[in-house]
């Protein structure tokens, strides 16, 4: 997953690539004027709810979010205000989930999702 705002805040997007048995899946959205964590939120997010719909038992998933990483994972208080309905929302769908893994990956290694 990736998200990423022009400007920080400023027009903003995410894309997500989500590989299961059945395919591969390529999601993107575009924001409006944001900034970049709640973009790397939404990703996840949208990630998260497409899983769901798709009832997979298993997730991993990749981040170069080191903020929402350590956030989901409890390392870090989720201190700003506008982030705490997302994350909230994300850590509600990521116990639905049986086995959930979001590990933090360079940014090197994360750019197919930053191409989508």
């Amino acid at each position: 997953v990736d998200g990423g705002a022009r400007g920080n805040p400023g027009p903003a997007g995410f894309g997500v690539i989500l590989e299961h048995a059945g395919g591969r899946e390529e999601i993107g959205g575009y924001l409006g004027s944001t900034t970049n964590n709640v973009a790397e939120y939404a990703a996840l997010a949208t990630l998260l709810g497409r899983a769901l719909e798709l009832g997979l038992p298993r997730l991993e998933v990749a981040s170069d979010s080191e903020l929402v990483v350590k956030q989901v994972a409890g390392a870090y208080k989720v201190r700003a205000p506008h982030l705490q309905p997302i994350f909230l929302g994300v850590q509600a769908m990521k116990r639905r989930i049986a086995h959930f893994r979001l590990r933090h990956v360079p940014r090197e290694q994360n750019r197919e999702a930053d191409q989508i």
